[in-house]
């Protein structure tokens, strides 16, 4: 069974690969955000290798679509460090979720705000 953490990274790298290929940036962050929830380097690159295997539904209602993001903000807050690579990933699914660039940012700062 998998946990939680992993449950949520497949999504993030499904999401990354959604256009085909994992861009530079979109990399850089799920490295760190493997790396800062222990998910070896090994077992990443397995995961990115099989993105296609990956199903990912987007949510079809607004309080699973915001809980979707909400748990995105938090993991890629979990170390402290908001980097800005995880905030354009973030930016990226927030924008394939169905949220405005605004929204986006609104959940951010609400987020921030509460950390």
């Amino acid at each position: 069974m998998l946990n939680a953490k992993v449950e949520h990274f497949r999504n993030l790298i499904s999401l990354a690969a959604a256009d085909g290929k994992v861009a530079d940036v979109e990399m850089v962050a799920l490295s760190k955000i493997a790396y800062d929830n222990g998910i070896p380097l090994d077992r990443l690159n397995v995961m990115i290798a099989r993105a296609e295997e990956y199903v990912y539904l987007i949510p079809q209602n607004k309080e699973d679509r915001d809980k979707q993001m909400e748990d995105m903000i938090s993991l890629a807050m979990l170390d402290g460090d908001f980097a800005k690579a995880e905030h354009e990933l973030i930016k990226m699914v927030g924008e394939r979720l169905g949220f405005t660039e605004e929204e986006i940012q609104n959940k951010i700062d609400d987020q921030v705000g509460k950390s």
